[in-house]
């Protein structure tokens, strides 16, 4: 499985932004998906999953109520709509991938995707 993440960019804080990743290399419908991020000086995070069917989701705290994670198989495309952003989600951002069997199961933890994308860059500033 190939990940292309994009999307990312400087924003002030209160603003949005939408993330894409697109999937090839693989049916994107068996494949579960995932947001993870990294700041600079920290250990990579998740932040959002959803089901290969895309009737699950699942977000880190820190995100909940800001942060959308939703999928359109059509288009091999996951994507991450982020609002009200603040300074403390500045980070690189993956998206990843793993087969799944399950059309329901979510994944959280880094160690249970085994693609990732190469990472995109959101800046925000206060």
């Amino acid at each position: 499985v190939q990940l292309q993440a994009s999307g990312g960019g400087l924003v002030q804080a209160g603003g949005s932004l939408r993330l894409s990743c697109a999937a090839s290399g693989r049916t994107f419908s068996s494949i579960a998906m995932g947001w993870f991020r990294q700041a600079p000086g920290k250990e990579r995070e998740f932040v959002a999953a959803i089901s290969r069917s895309g009737g699950n989701t699942y977000y880190s705290d820190s995100v909940k109520g800001r942060f959308t994670i939703s999928r359109d198989n059509a288009k091999n495309t996951v994507y991450l709509q982020m609002n009200s952003l603040k300074p403390e989600d500045t980070a690189v951002y993956y998206c990843a991938a793993v087969v799944m069997h399950s059309a329901i199961v979510v994944v959280t933890a880094r160690t249970g995707y085994d693609y990732w994308g190469q990472g995109t860059q959101v800046t925000v500033s206060s």
